[in-house]
């Protein structure tokens, strides 16, 4: 295991200064396609998207964290969706255990996407073999424009009867009680769904949910970011996404790319990482977004009259310079921008 010092940033801080939070989580996107197209998704997931992570990519990822954060070292497989490839899982999962790595941590699931209740049977069995420690679904009215209720809610009856209640969690289960009907709605009755569902559970706004959903609560100009440095978000993350290409975002900062697992380790990656340093992620530590609208305005990008938080304001900059191929070691891949179709 590294110590906090092993970081060439946290090597020049003084004790009293705030230092680079040891990565003990990663989340191995194994695709970025999905069944749905959530509007809250952070990403662009969807039945159209791509990319599928190679078991190379996943063990070397899964036993650089180890040597990185040792016991404490927590791996979760995402997405998109897993269970489209669930053959690779599968694969990904016996390799782990055949090198004895840490169990998997959780996997998480939309639900929604499983043929018959022998096969998901099987599939659930084959988890609590591998020691699955919870499989947790997401589920919320965003799903249910996409997703069948009744599907989600069998899938986790035979979920729970395989692997237990206590390790069978659900994001939310309140919304699978009470379905919003959103599929029936008109325009402007799923409008009314959606903003009740903003008001209750906080949405980060990168990925499509920028585009789809910031602009039903955008309040805020640009100029009220002025001074929202993003210092805790780099330093306190205390984990990272890989997603199915090797690129690593740090925490949830989708389509920020620090490095990839295929070029160079993940715990290197760590121990090189200084957000100070380089130009692009020194102005968010020192500035946040708001220090990156007047390099974007000199290079023609015109900023929306309202934003709903810094992070959608960080990423309608970002999709910016994506368009131009500004910072283009860090700002990417496009699963993360979105298809041009998809933002016109």
């Amino acid at each position: 295991m590294l110590e906090l010092q092993n970081n060439l940033f946290n090597a020049r801080r003084l004790r009293h200064q705030p230092k680079l939070k040891r990565w003990r989580y990663a989340g191995l996107m194994l695709t970025y396609r999905c069944s749905a197209a959530c509007r809250f998704c952070y990403y662009y997931c969807s039945p159209q998207a791509s990319g599928l992570m190679s078991v190379e990519t996943a063990i070397q990822s899964w036993e650089a964290l180890v040597r990185l954060a040792g016991e404490y070292a927590k791996v979760h497989i995402t997405g998109g969706e897993p269970f489209l490839y669930f053959d690779r899982l599968a694969q990904i999962l016996k390799q782990a255990s055949r090198l004895g790595l840490t169990p998997l941590d959780s996997l998480e699931t939309n639900a929604g996407f499983w043929n018959s209740d022998d096969d998901l049977r099987n599939q659930l069995r084959f988890l609590d073999d591998c020691g699955l420690d919870r499989l947790k679904v997401s589920w919320d009215a965003f799903h249910e424009e996409f997703i069948e209720v009744g599907k989600v809610q069998r899938f986790i009856r035979i979920a729970r009867d395989i692997l237990g209640s206590h390790r069978v969690l659900v994001r939310w289960e309140k919304h699978l009680d009470q379905p919003t009907g959103i599929q029936e709605q008109d325009a402007e009755g799923k409008k009314a769904i959606l903003l009740a569902a903003l008001d209750a559970d906080s949405c980060r706004f990168t990925g499509r949910a920028a585009e789809k959903l910031a602009p039903l609560i955008a309040q805020h100009s640009a100029a009220d970011f002025q001074g929202r440095h993003c210092q805790k978000a780099l330093l306190g993350s205390k984990g990272v996404h890989i997603d199915p290409y090797g690129n690593v975002f740090n925490g949830q900062c989708s389509g920020m790319v620090v490095g990839n697992v295929n070029q160079i380790p993940l715990d290197v990656l760590w121990r090189t990482f200084e957000p100070d340093r380089s130009d692009f992620w020194k102005i968010l530590y020192e500035k946040g977004p708001f220090g990156l609208l007047g390099p974007a305005q000199n290079d023609g990008f015109r900023s929306q009259r309202k934003y709903a938080s810094k992070c959608h304001l960080c990423t309608d900059i970002r999709c910016f310079f994506f368009d131009k191929g500004n910072y283009s070691t860090i700002i990417g891949p496009h699963d993360c921008y979105g298809h041009y179709t998809d933002r016109d």
